[in-house]
Order: C-alpha cells, then structure tokens, then sequence
C-alpha cells in the first residue's frame, strides 16, 4: 500500500496541476462574466434589452406587424448570442483585441 501511495501521489499532483491550466480565465473571462450579470440583474427593467437600427420599412410609415415583430426579434437575438458566443470563443484562444471587439459589439446591441 506504501508503494501504491508512492507512485500515485506525483501522478495526482500533475494531473491537478494540467487541471489548473486548463481552468485559467482569458483576457476577457471577467469583463464577459460583468456584462452577462448586468444582464441577469436588468430582467425586471422595462427600459432594458435589446435594440436594434430603426429598418427602412418603418422609415416608410409602414406599421409593423406582430410576426414581423417576432422575426425581427428572433434575428436580433440571434446576432446577439452569436457575437456573445464569438466573444468567449475569442477569451479562450487568448485573442484579446477580438474578445474585446466582439464584446464591445454586444454592449452596443443592448440596452443596461
């Protein structure tokens, strides 16, 4: 039993340590981490969520309608969880300036 505890201990210490490594945050992980809370804590907002550029269609007094509403707030959240998604991608690459981009882009997409 001696020898066994022997031999497992460093094995065990180096698979910890590989572990620790793998855990460690991107350049972006806290600034990603805030901005979701953020997110999180304005659910009860009315004023809060996300916005979008006025379209050409509302710029012609066309009234719009409640499935064009839901489309176009389907395509919104899309393009939001996907540059939220390219934004972690980015942190775990390493990719600071990207992160930073795609997380900047996201910010501007939603309304706190």
């Amino acid at each position: 039993m001696t020898k066994f505890r022997e031999t497992a201990a460093p094995l065990i210490c180096a698979v910890l340590c590989l572990c620790t490594t793998v855990a460690q945050a991107g350049p972006c992980s806290q600034d990603i981490a805030q901005f979701e809370a953020a997110i999180r804590q304005s659910a009860g907002n009315p004023n809060a969520g996300l916005t979008a550029p006025q379209s050409v269609g509302a710029q012609l007094d066309r009234q719009p309608t409640p499935e064009s509403l839901k489309r176009a707030q389907k395509r919104l959240q899309e393009k939001f969880s996907a540059t939220m998604a390219r934004a972690k991608r980015l942190d775990a690459k390493g990719d600071r300036s990207g992160c930073s981009s795609a997380l900047s882009v996201a910010k501007r997409m939603y309304i706190l």
